[in-house]
């Protein structure tokens, strides 16, 4: 033992004595993170922000336990807090966060395309600056719509636009206590971005190449997933703003839309870690049973609530059947000692494909765009038809069964368009709620007080209902950060006061 001491104190002296002859020079070297370099690659920050986006928007705080629910795709089987709106404010906490970090990736992207020291450098191999620009232009407006859509007003950042209200992710010098715009003038904004952004692609130059997750590099389609989107914001604010609206509808069309499932815009996981699909990660690395596909939308899918009255044959994808293979829905919105009754194996999890460590998730696809367009067109029974067909065919479904589906279909009105959008929009519970707030469809949606287990093995009838914990229905945003109130409290309480209680009853401005 008294070898082995002073064995390791010799090294260790002999270690000291060396360090102690080195030049600066080897020193700065040895003090130096090969893992965490001076430089980094404008291709490795794409990746990073793409991932980082779309694990948060995905991820529990932001979907699984939020807007998943809200919008009664999925049910919870054992702790039903959240699905009866009683929101933790640490998910607002993790949401935001995640967001404003891939939002400060997307601009590192933008400034070392725009500072003259490091322009000329990051286009190496890459592609143009202005097509980098435009990329991370597009994407910031996705992320900026998904916060704002969630709270309301938000600190927001531009980069065409130097309104004063307009404070976040600044540097140089750096706000810490930024304003929070009113979504009036981040929606008008979000709008006037993609517009630019769109006409910034060079179309000729790949970009980022395979670095870039969604389109691999394609500016092409990037310019076709800014007018979707553009769209898509223009839609949403139609009936606030009419006359913008219509003319940002118009010039999207015109610049050309996402015109197939090819061009969908969808970032697709892998099955290795860590790099597996949000949900993958929340059921399967995690080794949780509490999502289950609700009532709601399983009898939907049966044909046996709603609009259409045929099996739809997107329910063998979207859901699992049970351990006695049928396909059986959770009850959404029960007490937690009724719900906990139905154990994961008599209730249809997530679907085999939905639940793939490498799953798609979809920032926006061809189905929403015919959908939109199908409204725009009052309810275009041709427009109407082609987006349950392009619905169809990106989950896979035969010719066959395609095809007795749309025979089936009711015709074109608000309710039977809007309805199968939604069905559509499975997975991308951010964009169904939203639109669940705007146009009140689907009607088949249940409402507090409703029944939901009629069957329940419980003698109090009212223990089988869908009981609030908090609000008055469909929760109308989310909680502010908590965090907000300590850091920034004088924007916060002014953003209040422009915009209403930080409450989950607090319209948004275009919903107001």
């Amino acid at each position: 033992m008294k070898k082995q001491l002073i064995l390791i104190y010799t090294v260790t002296l002999a270690g000291a004595l060396s360090l102690v002859s080195c030049s600066n020079k080897k020193f700065e070297a040895i003090n130096t993170d090969p893992n965490r370099p001076k430089e980094v690659s404008t291709t490795t920050i794409i990746s990073a922000a793409q991932k980082q986006l779309m694990d948060n928007i995905r991820g529990s705080a932001g979907s699984l336990r939020s807007s998943m629910l809200f919008a009664q795709y999925f049910s919870e089987n054992q702790y039903t807090n959240e699905s009866r709106y009683d929101l933790p404010r640490a998910n607002s906490d993790i949401y935001w966060d995640n967001v404003y970090k891939a939002l400060n990736n997307l601009e590192q992207i933008i400034r070392l395309n725009t500072d003259p020291a490091t322009k000329a450098k990051v286009t190496a191999g890459v592609g143009p600056n202005e097509n980098q620009i435009a990329i991370a232009r597009i994407l910031k407006v996705y992320a900026f719509l998904s916060l704002t859509d969630a709270f309301g007003n938000i600190p927001y950042s531009s980069y065409g636009n130097n309104d004063p209200d307009f404070q976040a992710l600044k540097l140089n010098p750096e706000i810490l206590k930024p304003k929070y715009a009113s979504q009036e003038k981040i929606y008008t904004d979000l709008l006037k971005e993609l517009k630019e952004a769109a006409a910034q692609l060079v179309l000729s130059a790949n970009t980022f190449g395979n670095f870039d997750g969604i389109y691999k590099g394609k500016p092409d389609q990037w310019k076709k997933f800014a007018n979707s989107l553009r769209l898509r914001i223009a839609m949403r604010i139609r009936a606030k703003a009419p006359q913008p609206a219509n003319t940002n509808i118009q010039e999207a069309i015109a610049g050309g839309l996402i015109s197939g499932n090819e061009e969908n815009a969808a970032l697709k996981y892998e099955t290795k870690a860590p790099n597996e699909a949000p949900l993958y990660r929340a059921t399967v690395t995690e080794n949780r049973r509490d999502f289950s596909v609700s009532h709601v939308l399983i009898n939907v899918l049966k044909g046996e609530l709603g609009p259409v009255t045929v099996m739809d044959p997107r329910l063998k994808i979207y859901a699992r059947p049970n351990n006695k293979g049928a396909y059986v829905g959770q009850p959404y919105g029960l007490l937690p000692s009724l719900a906990s009754i139905l154990k994961a194996e008599d209730i249809s999890l997530p679907g085999t494909l939905v639940n793939a460590a490498d799953f798609s998730e979809t920032l926006m696809e061809y189905a929403e765009v015919k959908f939109l367009l199908a409204e725009y067109k009052n309810w275009d029974q041709d427009e109407y038809i082609a987006g349950v067909r392009a619905s169809l065919q990106k989950w896979g479904v035969d010719k066959v069964s395609e095809d007795n589906y749309i025979k089936a279909l009711p015709a074109a009105t608000q309710e039977t368009v809007l309805s199968q959008k939604y069905l559509a929009l499975y997975m991308q519970g951010n964009e169904a709620w939203a639109e669940i707030r705007r146009t009140g469809y689907p009607k088949f949606l249940v409402k507090p007080g409703d029944v939901v287990w009629p069957d329940a093995p419980v003698t109090d009838s009212e223990q089988k209902k869908f009981i609030l914990l908090a609000g008055k229905g469909l929760p109308k945003r989310v909680y502010y950060p908590q965090k907000e109130q300590a850091v920034n409290l004088e924007n916060f309480q002014q953003a209040l006061g422009e915009q209403g209680n930080d409450d989950i009853d607090t319209k948004v401005w275009w919903n107001k």
